[in-house]
């Protein structure tokens, strides 16, 4: 696989991965209370901590997103000319 040809992957992971975030924030803000009942069913948690692991979940999320693919592809954008060359 070419370098020029990574750009676009990781371009297209990058917007996958924030559409996958943006989707669990909505959801988790928007259907919190049915969301906590399902859980509940399986685990006997507070709704604080809940929210925490949820909280928690999606900052590792973010922070993975940024290292491993708009970091790569913001270096791969610095790398190679504008031209395309």
């Amino acid at each position: 696989m070419l370098l020029q040809d990574l750009k676009p992957f990781l371009l297209n992971c990058t917007l996958i991965n924030y559409f996958i975030l943006l989707i669990w924030f909505a959801a988790f803000t928007f259907a919190h209370d049915f969301v906590y009942r399902l859980h509940r069913r399986w685990f006997d948690l507070p709704v604080e901590k809940f929210d925490a692991i949820h909280y928690g979940g999606m900052a590792v999320y973010k922070i993975g997103v940024l290292l491993l693919n708009l970091a790569p592809l913001l270096a791969l954008c610095m790398l190679s000319p504008a031209t395309g060359h």
